[in-house]
């Protein structure tokens, strides 16, 4: 499963990948497989947030549940989804979002692989899902990987913006090491059942910015617009 990720994770997370948690999220993902049943995301795409942004680049941490479990949709990073897929709806919402409150265009592609090349880690609490069956992978140990994940960059790396969007991803707050002067960004879901109880109109994104350019970061450019790199297909 760790095949081909990035060395500066693999680094950073030495004593993770033998943990028995981790062998029993891996001896699941093979019974479901043996089974017949279908994982999303696909094998090499589990860990594609960390590929597209080592640990060096990191300037945000953006939490998601768990993948989308419809066939095309998952691909490795929380919200994302592959260029040609129909914007699902929390992604419309943060999009609305990001033009009120930056004065972009909305983005025409739900593919967020511009803002992980620009240091954004797009983490899934839940890296897996069985297809068609939401939340299927929840407590299997991959809540534990992701708090591991959190504490161990948030260690390491001094004025990360972390968001923290709904009750699922604010439940690992107390992952983050507070001694290294992170921003913790927290509102409502971007649902469509929750969006109009506070995340519309939190203007996130530029008080990340904020926060990054007092720290002397270079700020994250959220116009996925101006993204040129390669998308990844259905």
């Amino acid at each position: 499963m760790l095949m081909g990720l990035d060395c500066s994770w693999k680094n950073l997370l030495e004593g993770v990948w033998d943990a028995p948690y981790f062998k029993k999220i891996e001896n699941r993902i093979k019974e479901d497989l043996d089974k017949g049943e279908t994982i999303f995301p696909k094998r090499e795409e589990i860990f594609l947030a960390f590929n597209l942004c080592p640990v060096d680049s990191v300037k945000c941490v953006m939490i998601g549940q768990d993948p989308y479990h419809t066939e095309g949709c998952a691909h490795g990073l929380c919200f994302s989804v592959p260029k040609g897929v129909k914007i699902p709806p929390s992604l419309v919402n943060i999009f609305k979002e990001l033009s009120d409150d930056l004065k972009i265009d909305v983005p025409k592609s739900g593919n967020l692989e511009g803002w992980a090349k620009e240091g954004v880690l797009l983490l899934n609490a839940i890296l897996t899902v069985i297809a068609h069956k939401p939340l299927s992978h929840q407590n299997i140990g991959w809540e534990i990987f992701t708090c591991e994940v959190i504490k161990k960059i948030s260690e390491h790396k001094k004025n990360l913006v972390f968001f923290l969007w709904g009750t699922f991803a604010q439940k690992l707050e107390g992952c983050i090491a507070k001694h290294n002067g992170h921003l913790i960004l927290k509102a409502p879901h971007p649902s469509p059942l929750s969006a109009y109880r506070g995340f519309l109109g939190c203007r996130h994104f530029s008080k990340a910015n904020e926060f990054l350019k007092t720290a002397k970061i270079d700020e994250i450019n959220w116009d996925l617009g101006d993204f040129k790199g390669k998308e990844i297909s259905p």
